[in-house]
């Protein structure tokens, strides 16, 4: 044991047979800089998702004609909400333009309706003033947004469809394929595997010349499903191709 002890010494005490190269600190330096601005950038971007997340899943509106307006949110860990604020606020809730659109469809008590909201991205969307909102109207008046659905290539009014998009479940909540024509349409249609499938429509109470129109779920269960989509005039005059 003794001897082995004596070898294990000596062996340690050798110098090694290529020296070690001083360390270079300018370098660790910059690497370990890089590294935290790294872990700094995927924080804020974690934390702005989680904000974006809340807009449509806990925001509440108080709807027009009502009480004063109410805004519920989720409560979310301090140090998501202190990151963002700091620098990105989180937006304000959609506001309704207009009256908003019944549907007769109801989720546990909740009433599924539409209206037209305010869209102010000038840099991005220069020509898109608004876009169309699914919403619960809960039975205390509370407005719930879902899903929204804007033009994104061109003027939000040029005559034609617009937005069509919808056909998904959104917080438990079924939302159905819809979008909005601009021009006199009295009447949408579809066709689904040879059958013609009208449309439900509305009028927007500030343009009436914007047709809101939605499918029911059984008979559109997609967006994909909706096309060619086709309006008429009221004298039963095709407007589409």
């Amino acid at each position: 044991m003794t001897d082995e002890l004596d070898r294990l010494r000596a062996a340690l005490q050798e110098p090694p047979a290529e020296p070690f190269a001083e360390p270079d600190l300018d370098r660790i330096f910059k690497e370990g800089g890089r590294i935290r601005r790294r872990r700094r950038f995927l924080t804020s971007s974690g934390a702005a998702l989680a904000v974006v997340a809340v807009v449509f899943g806990a925001v509440w509106l108080r709807s027009p004609g009502s009480a004063p307006e109410q805004i519920h949110a989720a409560a979310s860990p301090p140090p998501v909400v202190t990151s963002v604020a700091s620098s990105s606020p989180a937006p304000a809730a959609p506001r309704p333009l207009g009256e908003v659109i019944s549907t007769g469809t109801y989720t546990d008590g909740a009433e599924l309706v539409f209206y037209a909201t305010e869209i102010d991205d000038p840099e991005n969307l220069p020509a898109v003033q608004f876009g169309v909102m699914a919403s619960l109207y809960e039975p205390d008046g509370d407005l719930r947004p879902l899903y929204l659905a804007n033009e994104t290539d061109g003027k939000d009014r040029s005559f034609g469809f617009h937005a069509t998009s919808g056909g998904t479940t959104i917080s438990d909540t079924w939302v159905p394929v819809y979008g909005y024509f601009s021009g006199p349409a009295a009447r949408i249609e579809t066709t689904v595997d040879g059958r013609a499938v009208p449309a439900h429509t509305a009028r927007w109470s500030e343009d009436p010349d914007v047709v809101v129109f939605w499918f029911d779920q059984d008979d559109v269960p997609s967006a994909e499903r909706a096309s060619p989509l086709v309006a008429y005039s009221a004298d039963g005059k095709r407007l589409t191709k």
